[in-house]
């Protein structure tokens, strides 16, 4: 399962998403030549990443905009993509970055305090994506989601609510990293519950001068304009004529 749209257009330039997109782009390409390299990589780790046993403060920043691979880069360029536009739309250009960046830095605390004596760097801006996820969910619960479903051969998309799919993506960070022992590297969960949580907290504020209860009844949790409509179209393959 994988989110691959929403139907909740933005409706000005998402100024500051995309230059956070080009950002995080160009410095994964201009750091991959010191990351290629073993002892390279570890000095530059050690100066930029998040290192609970280290807690340099400086590095809750930095490691927001640093990728351990390709597909961590994409991955998470395409949720910031999916999330980010709207939340910027709600919140405005500067008051998105402060947002963002917080949640990256609430995200880094979260991981560090779950695991203090730990000596595994952390990078990315999954923590700070989390953050405007659970911003999303809290402004627009029942904006709509297209998943894309793959079963072998098999494969669909399906429009979900957001509070379905945002709520089972928060679910298993919290499931995952209750079940990952200390001292294991791979997927920082803790980080992505903590920048989920801050992203929620940190919205709140927004959400009640949006009127609270009273936003969602009026616009029954669904973005306040117009959805985007998708249509699904069938290409039909020509008929063979197997007689000649």
């Amino acid at each position: 399962m994988f989110p691959i749209r929403d139907h909740n257009p933005s409706q000005t330039v998402p100024w500051v998403t995309l230059t956070l997109i080009a950002v995080n782009v160009v410095a994964f390409f201009t750091t991959l030549p010191a990351l290629s390299n073993e002892a390279a990589a570890q000095d530059f780790l050690v100066r930029f990443a998040v290192i609970p046993a280290v807690s340099d403060p400086v590095t809750f920043v930095t490691s927001q905009f640093l990728h351990g691979g390709l597909l961590h880069l994409a991955g998470n360029m395409w949720f910031l993509w999916l999330y980010g536009d709207n939340l910027e739309d709600e919140m405005g250009h500067f008051p998105f970055l402060g947002f963002y960046l917080a949640c990256g830095v609430a995200a880094a605390l979260a991981q560090s305090l779950s695991e203090p004596g730990s000596t595994i760097p952390m990078v990315g801006a999954s923590g700070a994506i989390a953050g405007v996820m659970g911003g999303y969910l809290l402004l627009f619960p029942r904006a709509r989601i297209d998943i894309l479903v793959i079963l072998l051969i098999f494969f669909r998309i399906f429009a979900i609510p957001a509070w379905v799919v945002l709520g089972l993506w928060f679910a298993l960070q919290i499931g995952s990293g209750a079940a990952t022992p200390a001292g294991v590297g791979g997927v920082a969960y803790w980080a992505h519950a903590g920048g989920f949580v801050a992203g929620l907290a940190l919205t709140f504020p927004l959400w009640r001068r949006l009127g609270g209860p009273a936003f969602w009844r009026t616009t029954h949790g669904t973005p306040p304009h117009p959805e985007a409509q998708y249509r699904m179209r069938r290409t039909s393959i020509p008929k063979v004529d197997r007689r000649r």
